[in-house]
């Protein structure tokens, strides 16, 4: 199987170190390689940061092809750049609170997954399991776009073995409620034809995002998936505010989040 590339911009602090973590255990089931990336903002700080991230190569303990890479630029649009010119199949992303390496957080974070044609693994201090994504909360609204994740989701599952838990507003609308039904009853079918455990779940539509969180605590989730509807500027059940709720949740559980693209079940992610 052809490697696969995963992007990991590295800022030197621990939330960057533990979003390597749940790149290294990607790359481990999938036979994957990763690039550290660093951003610089002046051509003067390359050699010190080329040299801080040899050391930290030089630090990890594993087998996985570690290659060290540094940009002169700005995160907002480096690291789309970077991961579109490598053929990247995923980009693991720490996050920091409202401190960090430019704030990355909140809109900020998702100005740079918006700037990107590839889906984001967003981290924050939660350590991933030696298991990897055992169960993946999938919530599934009436955005036409947020199907397309299935796809993203159903390759994770495969190769880690996940239990996948999708998770639905309970509308109140009756024609609206057979478009949930109906959503439901493909995510269904999609998942059992790929031999995935499913799970379903209809949670109330008002405070829809809390229970989403909610419910991957109830069910200690290791990976909740969502679209990045903002790219669009698309409004609905999830939206930008839905979005940075979910990648800085509480309970610190990582976010898969993936860009809306024209064409169904789109992108190479873990493909074959």
């Amino acid at each position: 199987m052809k490697n696969k590339v995963f992007i990991v911009p590295h800022d030197f602090t621990a939330v960057a170190d533990n979003a390597l973590e749940h790149a290294l255990a990607t790359a481990k089931t999938v036979s994957g390689r990763i690039f550290l990336l660093h951003v610089v903002s002046k051509e003067k700080e390359l050699k010190a940061a080329e040299e801080k991230l040899a050391d930290l190569i030089t630090n990890k303990d594993t087998t996985i092809d570690l290659v060290p890479f540094v940009r002169v630029g700005n995160i907002f649009d480096a690291i789309g750049d970077f991961a579109s010119e490598n053929h990247a199949d995923l980009i693991f992303m720490g996050t920091h609170g409202r401190h960090g390496w430019q704030h990355i957080t909140g809109s900020h974070a998702l100005k740079v997954i918006t700037h990107s044609t590839v889906p984001f693994i967003v981290v924050q201090e939660k350590s991933v399991k030696t298991s990897g994504y055992d169960d993946i909360v999938v919530p599934l609204d009436l955005n036409k776009e947020t199907k397309q994740k299935l796809a993203y989701v159903a390759n994770i599952a495969t190769y880690f073995k996940s239990k996948v838990h999708v998770i639905t507003p309970d509308e109140t609308d009756e024609y609206l409620r057979h478009q949930v039904k109906a959503n439901i009853q493909f995510a269904i079918r999609f998942f059992q034809e790929r031999n995935i455990e499913i799970t379903t779940k209809v949670a109330p539509v008002s405070g829809f995002d809390k229970e989403v969180v909610k419910h991957a605590v109830a069910i200690d989730a290791d990976l909740i998936a969502i679209m990045n509807l903002n790219r669009n500027n698309l409004f609905g059940a999830i939206t930008a505010n839905y979005e940075q709720y979910i990648i800085t949740n509480d309970a610190q559980i990582p976010t898969l989040i993936v860009n809306p693209i024209e064409s169904p079940y789109g992108g190479s992610f873990l493909a074959g």
